[in-house]
């Protein structure tokens, strides 16, 4: 297991990666209105701390053009070397329509000059239609653009685990898969972390703190009605909560996490991020970043620090065994977003 100081871990041979990335979802829009100058700023400090892995996509505003002014800023202050230091992780998420080369590489040229890099680090692919069998094409097109250096790493969002594999199995090198994982939603469990294991497929995961519902600001609080929820995540993962097993249940859930925060001298936040990075084949943990509204650097930094033992486990599974099962009631990883 990882020196617990050390969150950084090695995706790939050539990739090194911060273990909690910055997730950027928060720019586009649902979360806020976001001041370009303020977000730039934030992003440099969020570097300076030793966060300099970013997740992002194609469709999350201007999230790639802050990635490319972001990077002009870092050069210009501390030379080109600096950029060596930076991983920004896109998406590209198409339309399910016929591809060709041509779409592809159109595709990928606009992310490309928006994030002001000559090849995309890791470029993490989603598809919306199973029925429609061109997402194979799609990810062909996108294994021609990696030996000529436009993208370095593919890897694939909300795939569940027939599609990962029928992929493997096609001869595809898949890196990673961005899937939702948390002490609520347990579903990469049931067969995605299994075959990850076989094939040495990373999973990066998103909603791990519930759009901060996993936090010390939740506990106690009365359960929230629908216009109290202010962001996008917040009404997502209100849902989850509900499927899940309630608010009732979930503020048990609080107070076991604060217990074994209070003894670690963490925050419940550090505690439920822990749980699920010390998940097999869990890289890291996409943590959403409201750039210039407000800063969690410092109280991220401290899941360093923690190692869950045997009682802290124990205490949560207590909890958790008396859930909803969310692979029955959802199904796999992904499946919230397709019909099934």
């Amino acid at each position: 297991m990882e020196h617990f100081k050390d969150l950084r871990i090695q995706l790939t041979g050539d990739l090194r990666i911060h273990r909690l990335l910055n997730g950027m979802w928060q720019v586009s829009g649902a979360h806020g209105p976001i001041d370009r100058r303020k977000a730039i700023q934030t992003m440099l400090a969020y570097h300076d701390a030793g966060f300099t892995t970013w997740d992002l996509a194609d469709h999350y505003g201007p999230a790639e053009d802050f990635i490319g002014e972001f990077r002009r800023q870092l050069k210009a202050a501390r030379g080109p070397l600096a950029l060596a230091d930076v991983q920004a992780f896109t998406k590209w998420v198409p339309q399910p329509v016929r591809m060709t080369q041509r779409i592809v590489d159109e595709a990928i040229g606009v992310s490309l000059r928006r994030m002001d890099v000559e090849a995309l680090d890791l470029l993490q692919f989603h598809w919306w239609d199973y029925a429609n069998d061109q997402y194979l094409a799609a990810l062909e097109f996108m294994a021609q653009l990696q030996p000529v250096g436009k993208i370095k790493h593919l890897g694939l969002t909300n795939f569940d685990t027939q599609h990962l594999q029928f992929i493997l199995d096609h001869g595809i090198k898949i890196v990673s898969n961005q899937v939702q994982y948390s002490l609520i939603d347990r579903r990469p469990e049931v067969r995605m972390a299994t075959l990850c294991q076989e094939r040495q497929v990373w999973l990066l995961t998103y909603g791990t703190l519930c759009g901060g519902f996993l936090s010390d600001r939740y506990l106690g609080q009365p359960e929230p009605g629908r216009w109290a929820l202010e962001t996008a995540s917040l009404k997502k993962y209100k849902q989850m909560i509900d499927a899940w097993g309630g608010w009732g249940l979930f503020q048990d859930l609080l107070k076991i996490l604060k217990g074994i925060a209070d003894r670690h001298t963490v925050s419940i936040a550090n505690v439920a991020t822990r749980y699920i990075l010390d998940k097999p084949k869990v890289a890291g943990v996409i943590v959403g970043v409201r750039l210039g509204l407000s800063d969690h650097r410092g109280d991220n930094a401290d899941v360093a620090d923690i190692q869950l033992d045997t009682q802290d486990l124990e205490q949560i599974e207590a909890i958790l065994v008396r859930s909803n099962d969310l692979y029955r009631i959802i199904g796999d990883c992904g499946d919230e977003y397709r019909q099934r």
